[in-house]
């Protein structure tokens, strides 16, 4: 994968006022203590001018935190490297289109209801108020060229059952940053949450980002109660600011 000047090893020389934490290998800063609302907008300030971008690190759920999750940077390949139609439409033809017909092709992008950085801080904080799917979130910084690359930089195995290489997952996350304003907010063991800045507004475009979705993550609905493209659309993806994806 391309990188980029590393700024982790000289963090402490940084000054930018971070609570105590550690560095776990080369790629990930993990703080000490769990996030608090208000956080985030701290982590967006310093931080991104010196080439590091905030993620929640969820050390709950009993699957401890990423000392253990055989992170495994140096393995994956270069998202940009990727085309995420490609992608989605392999991931479709495997997976998806024995119940849902031909690859119907990516989502139109769609109008911003916020900037994607603000929006993303509005949902971490709703995040950390409680009543979600993080059990202990960490904040955690990471050296990447954009919001997307998180999971790659890092070496997040979390897919691995269903993609072995997180670059083709960042590659879509790329493509959504573009159309629809995500900011990917935090990572579990399996479990990745982005905040979306331009969600779809109308039934129609949710059912062809359901699609996406579906092709992107198919526990999404096999392991649902969503069990429909349509009731995933309808009680997932219409006007909502956050997307939960969970692989097996």
């Amino acid at each position: 994968m391309a990188s980029l000047p590393n700024p982790l090893p000289t963090l402490d020389s940084l000054e930018l006022g971070l609570p105590p934490g550690k560095l776990l290998g080369t790629t990930l800063w993990l703080a000490d203590a769990p996030a608090q609302p208000g956080d985030w907008t701290t982590y967006q300030q310093g931080p991104p001018a010196v080439g590091l971008l905030p993620v929640l690190i969820d050390v709950g759920a009993g699957h401890g935190g990423p000392e253990v999750w055989e992170l495994a940077p140096g393995e994956m390949s270069y998202p940009g490297d990727h085309d995420p139609e490609e992608i989605l439409s392999d991931f479709w033809e495997e997976c998806c289109a024995g119940e849902a017909g031909d690859w119907p092709g990516l989502a139109a992008p769609l109008a911003a209801q916020g900037t994607p950085d603000a929006v993303a801080a509005d949902v971490v904080d709703s995040l950390l108020a409680g009543g979600g799917p993080l059990k202990d979130p960490r904040p955690a910084l990471v050296p990447a060229r954009r919001s997307a690359d998180i999971p790659t930089t890092i070496g997040w195995l979390g897919p691995t059952n269903y993609a072995d290489d997180t670059a083709l997952l960042s590659a879509v996350l790329r493509s959504w940053e573009d159309r629809f304003g995500i900011r990917v907010v935090a990572l579990g063991f399996d479990q990745l949450l982005v905040s979306v800045a331009a969600p779809p507004t109308t039934l129609d475009d949710a059912l062809a980002v359901a699609a996406e979705h579906f092709a992107f993550c198919p526990d999404n609905i096999w392991q649902s109660a969503d069990t429909t493209l349509q009731a995933y659309a309808e009680r997932q993806l219409l006007n909502q600011p956050a997307w939960h994806f969970w692989w097996d």
